[in-house]
């Protein structure tokens, strides 16, 4: 069996994050991805990451993230050279990703009306900070406005220290997977009907529907979301507490949990103590049942409580550091993580939040070099050799 998106190509002309985060997905399911970058220079997460070394090589941490898999072609899109052999590379493609700020390939000339005449079947998407139209559709995208804009720095830390962005780029995040669900369905009516269509990708409105419960509670009870820190909304005790060693995460969100971990950490009267007996006064009552669970959990170290608690049914997990749960042996086995050694270093990638059931999804190769396979399509594409270094020299490719 083949990975599902087998014999799919896609046309990547994204930059940074949310585009290629999406276009990642799509080559773990198997589809061949064409990261078109400018000649020279290529896509600006080439020289972001913590390894000086490996951006000054254009190879830098934040590109091999989400770049293995795919292949690299230069091309200088505003060169009529370049938009005649990208209107190629249309013809022979199922899928168009952008992530340029609205209007841009429409000033190129490039945008789902021209493409969509030269190959009826594609799929565009187009993934921006707010939308292809609308009064903030022509704001610059960056993670950190999403998350301001959005609220959910306002729902993210406590009292004291909200508003506070999220310790990763969640919304470019969001809005690359939100691409790549949107570009999976499209692909599957392509395919049957032989109709494409353009996707438009909003990183504001995918971080918005992900806070589902947040909004809904806003929308339909009228209760304005408020930062809780650690704390669960739905329910309590549910949070993160110190114990003897360490830090530990419970969600003790279900009666019959809450009571277990009452037997569990030796305070089975909090059972039946009138402050805690109901879920909806436990909620109420939040500050005292953490702070007679907390002291109770002092008699042991996370770790010890993480193995007892579990054992019991009662959803619990000690809060790591990436380092600590990456070299867990639950990862090694599942075999998140990819080592490959290339001329260009050793790249370290892990895979999607899946695993299919037949052949692994797992990236194929390292991240490419800056314009490694230009001349590979080119002479695909039907340029002989000559044609090729005239492009070159000319700054096409």
């Amino acid at each position: 069996m083949t990975l599902p998106l087998t014999g799919i190509r896609v046309l990547d002309i994204t930059n940074v994050l949310a585009g290629p985060f999406c276009s990642y997905q799509l080559a773990l399911l198997g589809a061949e991805v064409i990261k078109i970058e400018q000649p020279g220079r290529g896509d600006l997460a080439r020289m972001l990451g913590a390894d000086p070394a490996a951006a000054a090589r254009l190879m830098g941490a934040s590109f091999v993230a989400v770049n293995a898999g795919k292949q690299s072609v230069t091309l200088n899109l505003k060169a009529p050279e370049g938009k005649e052999i990208f209107k190629k590379f249309v013809l022979i493609s199922h899928v168009v990703l952008e992530n340029f700020r609205p209007k841009v390939m429409k000033r190129l000339q490039l945008d789902y009306d021209v493409v969509s005449k030269i190959n009826p079947s594609i799929v565009y998407c187009a993934v921006s900070g707010f939308g292809q139209d609308g009064p903030l559709a022509m704001r610059p995208a960056y993670d950190q406005v999403i998350q301001g804009i959005s609220g959910v720095m306002s729902v993210t830390g406590d009292a004291q220290s909200a508003p506070l962005r999220v310790g990763y780029p969640v919304c470019d995040t969001l809005g690359g997977i939100t691409a790549a669900l949107a570009v999976c369905a499209a692909l599957v009516d392509s395919r049957v009907s032989g109709r494409g269509r353009m996707i438009d990708v909003s990183m504001l409105e995918a971080t918005l529907a992900s806070m589902g419960w947040v909004v809904s509670n806003y929308l339909n009870a009228g209760v304005v979301p408020i930062p809780m820190g650690n704390e669960n909304f739905t329910a309590a005790p549910s949070g993160t507490f110190r114990t003897a060693d360490g830090l530990l995460n419970i969600a003790a969100n279900e009666t019959y949990q809450f009571e277990k971990l009452c037997d569990l950490i030796g305070r089975p009267e909090l059972k039946t103590d009138p402050r805690f007996s109901d879920r909806e006064i436990r909620k109420r009552n939040r500050a005292s049942i953490n702070k007679e669970v907390e002291q109770a959990l002092s008699a042991r170290s996370a770790a010890e409580w993480e193995s007892l608690l579990t054992e019991a049914g009662v959803p619990v997990g000690r809060v790591l550091s990436v380092p600590e749960i990456l070299s867990h042996s639950h990862l090694a086995e599942r075999n998140f993580v990819t080592t490959f050694d290339s001329p260009q270093g050793s790249q370290r990638v892990t895979r999607g939040g899946f695993v299919l059931s037949v052949d692994d999804a797992v990236p194929a190769s390292p991240a490419p070099v800056l314009s490694e396979h230009t001349e590979l399509w080119l002479a695909k594409l039907g340029y002989d050799a000559t044609k090729i270094l005239k492009l070159r020299n000319a700054g096409v490719i």
